[in-house]
């Protein structure tokens, strides 16, 4: 399967950080918030990228490359201006191709598995739905959530949990949106949600957004003590 890494935001909170450098690219751990991503990515077997980018997209490509350096293959999706995230998915569409797809937002950290990814596609067929989301428990910062989970399907309602950036989805659910349109993800989830095609999945593993520059000096902290890199 295909995954496509959201790297077009502005990162407006992490600034002054982003005024010179992308968000993907701020590093913690002595590397990119991405580069992480990708090296999970690979190690799952999922090589197969499509990067999307607005903001000095061009520091992405030049510190990203082709991706064989990672083991992997990136194709790139820019963007002028961002789109949003559906918009960015549906510009990317050509890049995707016509099989289900991971998506997974560059500026959070997380544990998550990715190998079980095919598992969830395999899942969706099963049922006939159009999206898998990852559900974490909310951060302190986001208290309200986003969806409600009732046996392994989304649902609108309480209580609510957050979702965590990682999905899987069917590329239809993209479909009628026109290449270079913005469009936000909320409200197409909440309408396949209404006619219960879409399913999700309880994270109880370590999930960070990286919203704010305190958080990305606390991801740091953790990385560099779990292992063993000193401060430059």
């Amino acid at each position: 399967m295909k995954a496509m890494l959201l790297a077009a935001g502005r990162g407006e909170r992490m600034r002054p950080l982003t005024d010179h450098t992308p968000k993907p690219l701020l590093q913690a751990g002595g590397k990119p918030l991405i580069v992480w991503h990708i090296e999970k990515l690979a190690r799952a077997g999922i090589v197969e990228l499509v990067i999307n980018h607005a903001h000095l997209g061009g520091q992405i490509e030049t510190a990203l490359g082709d991706g064989s350096r990672f083991g992997v293959r990136i194709r790139y999706s820019p963007e002028n201006p961002a789109l949003e995230t559906a918009g960015g998915i549906a510009h990317a569409l050509s890049l995707l191709g016509g099989e289900p797809f991971a998506v997974v937002n560059s500026d959070l950290y997380s544990d998550y598995d990715f190998a079980l990814l095919p598992q969830r596609v395999a899942e969706m067929e099963q049922n006939g739905d159009c999206a898998h989301l990852v559900l974490v428990n909310n951060p302190v910062h986001h208290p309200d959530g986003d969806f409600g989970l009732d046996g392994g399907r989304v649902c609108q309602g309480k209580p609510a949990l957050t979702f965590s950036g990682i999905g899987v989805y069917h590329p239809g659910l993209f479909a009628r949106i026109p290449r270079g349109t913005h469009a936000p993800l909320a409200p197409l989830l909440r309408a396949q949600i209404a006619l219960g095609k879409v399913g999700g999945e309880h994270y109880h593993g370590l999930w960070m957004d990286i919203g704010t520059r305190q958080r990305l000096e606390k991801l740091d902290n953790a990385l560099r003590s779990q292992h063993n890199i000193p401060h430059v």
